[in-house]
């Protein structure tokens, strides 16, 4: 009987922890890698087994609701329809990175909606305290790495709540 117990109780653990989140899943600040301030509220998420993300919340409000900047289509985006007709909140501008290791995930693109330009991307997860070459994290970063070919710039997100992530 003790054996079936602890047989249980040791599937019930290993369940969680197939079925845990990854730390890059959440609710994220954007903030530009040029001017310091926060762009948006993102909400990062997975399905089956592919990471996505889309804009809860935006500060400039200048281009409208929708993303008229973008093409028509994109290689590979996830939903159906023209992506210029459709609305900034909710579309999913990170789409198709599959997890390399926990918090590193890679392969797949984002779309700045504000140009419509594709790259392709890379998310890291770094949590509060942790050092990466000269910088130290004081909260848990996303590190958002968009590229073309070889080269890239990242910008470092800030992990929030969803009623702050959605709330700019």
């Amino acid at each position: 009987m003790k054996r079936i117990i602890s047989l249980f109780f040791a599937l019930i653990m290993i369940t969680g922890f197939c079925f845990a989140s990854d730390p890059a899943e959440g609710f994220w600040l954007s903030i530009d890698d040029k001017t310091g301030e926060v762009t948006a509220g993102w909400k990062i998420y997975q399905e089956n087994g592919i990471l996505y993300g889309h804009m809860l919340s935006f500060t400039d409000k200048s281009d409208g609701n929708y993303a008229i900047n973008c093409r028509e289509s994109y290689p590979g985006f996830p939903i159906p329809g023209r992506v210029n007709q459709m609305p900034l909140v909710g579309t999913p501008f990170i789409f198709g990175l599959t997890r390399h290791s926990t918090g590193d995930w890679r392969g797949g693109n984002v779309i700045d909606p504000t140009d419509g330009r594709m790259y392709g991307c890379r998310i890291n997860f770094h949590p509060a305290g942790s050092r990466v070459g000269r910088r130290t994290f004081e909260t848990d970063t996303l590190e958002m790495r968009g590229t073309i070919g070889p080269l890239g710039r990242s910008q470092f997100w800030r992990k929030t709540d969803e009623r702050t992530a959605s709330s700019l």
